[in-house]
């Protein structure tokens, strides 16, 4: 019920922002993000993160794709972006996390259909 009710909220701000993702786009999470307290407003401040939630609420069936480099602090970085994405009301079996991105480069985040 609760899941229920922040999606409708969540869908309730995100429409009003309206947004357009091509698909398949990958978006750079700012490295600022982990350089303090995160919290679901810090998350969805986030341009980036903001619109991926955005497309892929707008798109039945889309799948979140997060990309990340190798090793732990990376991959620790990745997981909680999904923990943080399924407080958001985003489906966890809708979220990958996949290993590509380049030593010293920031998290990636895709929508795809």
């Amino acid at each position: 019920m609760m899941r229920a009710v922040m999606r409708v909220i969540l869908v309730s701000v995100l429409v009003a922002g309206g947004v357009t993702l091509c698909a398949a786009e990958q978006l750079e999470v700012a490295p600022e993000l982990w350089d303090r307290p995160r919290s679901a407003r810090a998350v969805l401040e986030q341009p980036a993160l903001r619109d991926a939630v955005r497309a892929h609420l707008a798109q039945p069936g889309s799948r979140i794709i997060i990309h990340h480099g190798y090793g732990q602090n990376p991959l620790l970085q990745a997981e909680e972006l999904r923990a943080w994405l399924m407080t958001l009301a985003v489906d966890a079996a809708r979220i990958s996390l996949l290993n590509d991105v380049k030593p010293n480069e920031a998290l990636k985040i895709e929508v795809v259909k």
